[in-house]
């Protein structure tokens, strides 16, 4: 469409001065631009404010809930051990009450027996008696029977034979006198069997006494012997019980131990890591001031005249970047993969221009050159974002970029920049294969991107991704490409953070970090649960809002 006041200027005479009206004055772009700026800083610096009261608060919540399970756990153990030993003293009691009962049953049941005993010995002395007596009275009177059928035959004998005085009273002599030798004879035969029979009774008697005495001495030996080996059982058990607490408590006191030693080294390594961070930044600072001093210096250089005629006259030094092999660029596949910074008829590639000002404004306030570009979880569009931002930054003339896809568990890099086959990117942090072999440049295209760009490919998978990029050659291989080829600015494509520790283990080797979040995707725990992970000591250079609604870009095309 013809623009009216163009076309009244070309055919149309132009009305006189003094006859326009005034046109009021505008806010100039480079005004609204850093008005914006300022406004985005004090926004940032808001947020930063608010992300450390926050995380403040979070620490706090997070010692007050550590110090509270720490004392109920001791609560909970010193309970346990108050239990236990009530438990044991308990048992204890009961058994000792149980052996206490079972020894009165046994003395009850060996009194009753004893008693019982006693009570049938009774009874059989009491009956042996009744039937000596019994045999002594039968034996008396069949002696007085006997003696008494004696005298009746004597009587009628001499009744018979008193005719024969002397002859019947001799015979009456000689009988009676043999009947007396006779009732003796028969008195001491009845004597000694009652002695016999006594010494007998009296024998068994002190058989069966030694016998009781020898069963009382073995039930008393068993008594003893039982008792002796329930407090050896006793005595065991309080011994295993001792032998146990002392384990308890030793393993506790190790544990104790093992605990402030941990402490100690947690302590320790703070301190370490304190120290390196302090003795990090002081270097930082002096490399800084190096830095600034050599800028200062060099401009100083470049503005005089004879500085600048010897540096013409000097033969110009062979450069390692003019040597990377080259690729063709296909406008229309990068068109395909949205690389909006290429043909830059999107509007949207404005946000990546502002975002490339901004970050090598803050690179260069600091020192840096390498930044990560990750995003908390997939599909926010983290390789988009930076290979887009590497775009934006190929057309500084002054500043030399690589884009390396490290990535290498799902590498598209190479596919978004319309590469097949380019190599693997392990081989190369591992040394085995030379930068200069590995890494490429955009060749002569129609995008005006400068040849100051070059990207490191990737299309294998990686097993062994955050192993690799913890290893001692990575640090190595990249410390050797960046004095080799002199890049300002090192941009590298991870993988998502809270996916993988890839982020963790690469943290060493980058600058910063530029977080990349998916509108309607990402939250807002997820982002802080990444700020977690990289620490304090992690510089956040921006975080891109990627897929956003609503934000109007139409009304930016100029």
């Amino acid at each position: 469409m013809t623009d009216e006041r163009k076309f009244r200027r070309r055919f149309k005479k132009t009305a006189p001065v003094d006859e326009m009206d005034p046109v009021p004055l505008l806010e100039s772009r480079e005004d609204r631009l850093a008005r914006r700026e300022t406004e985005a800083a004090e926004d940032a610096r808001r947020k930063e404010q608010a992300r450390a009261a926050e995380a403040a608060r979070i620490e706090a919540e997070q010692r007050a809930q550590a110090e509270e399970e720490a004392r109920q756990a001791a609560e909970e153990q010193a309970r346990r051990v108050a239990e236990a030993k009530a438990r044991k003293a308990s048992e204890e009691k009961a058994r000792r009450a149980a052996a206490a009962k079972a020894e009165a049953d046994r003395l009850a049941k060996e009194k009753a027996h004893a008693e019982a005993v006693a009570r049938k010995r009774k009874a059989e002395a009491a009956a042996r008696a009744d039937a000596e007596a019994r045999a002594k009275a039968e034996a008396v009177a069949e002696a007085k029977r006997r003696k008494a059928a004696r005298l009746e035959a004597l009587r009628r004998e001499q009744a018979a034979a008193e005719a024969n005085a002397a002859a019947a009273a001799r015979a009456a002599e000689e009988a009676r006198r043999r009947a007396q030798e006779a009732s003796a004879a028969e008195e001491a035969e009845l004597r000694k069997a009652e002695e016999a029979r006594r010494a007998e009774e009296q024998r068994k008697a002190e058989e069966a006494q030694r016998a009781e005495e020898k069963r009382k001495a073995e039930e008393a030996q068993r008594a003893e012997e039982k008792r002796q080996a329930e407090e050896a059982r006793s005595a065991e058990a309080k011994r295993k019980a001792e032998e146990a607490q002392r384990a308890e408590e030793q393993r506790k006191a190790e544990e104790a131990r093992r605990a402030e030693e941990k402490r100690k080294a947690e302590e320790a390594r703070r301190a370490e890591e304190k120290r390196k961070a302090e003795e990090a930044r002081r270097a930082e600072d002096q490399r800084k001031a190096e830095e600034a001093q050599r800028a200062e210096e060099k401009r100083k250089t470049e503005h005089t005249a004879p500085a600048r005629a010897r540096i013409e006259a000097q033969p110009a030094a062979h450069d390692p970047w003019d040597d990377l092999a080259t690729f063709k660029v296909d406008e229309e596949h990068l068109a395909e993969n949205r690389i909006i910074t290429a043909q830059r008829d999107d509007p949207a590639h404005a946000a990546f221009d502002v975002l490339r000002t901004r970050l090598l404004q803050a690179l260069n306030d600091n020192g840096w050159r390498r930044v990560a570009i990750t995003s908390p979880g997939k599909d926010c569009g983290k390789t988009f974002t930076a290979a887009n931002l590497a775009i934006s930054l190929s057309r500084q003339e002054n500043c030399r970029t690589l884009l390396m896809d490290c990535d290498m568990r799902r590498p598209s890099l190479h596919k978004t920049m319309g590469i097949s086959t380019p190599g693997a990117m392990g081989d190369l942090l591992r040394g085995t294969v030379d930068p200069g072999d590995h890494l490429m440049r955009m060749g002569s295209n129609r995008i005006h991107a400068g040849r100051n760009i070059a990207f490191g490919f990737n299309n294998l998978v990686e097993p062994y991704a955050s192993e690799l990029l913890q290893d001692p050659s990575t640090a190595r291989t990249l410390d050797l490409i960046e004095s080799r080829y002199d890049p300002d600015v090192m941009l590298f494509d991870l993988p998502p953070a809270l996916f993988y520790d890839d982020v963790i283990a690469f943290r060493p080797l980058f600058d910063g970090v530029l977080l990349v979040i998916g509108g309607g995707l990402t939250t807002e725990k997820e982002v802080k649960e990444v700020e977690r992970r990289l620490g304090e000591q992690t510089p956040l250079l921006g975080v891109v809002l990627n897929m956003a609604e609503g934000t109007e870009i139409e009304r930016y095309r100029y």
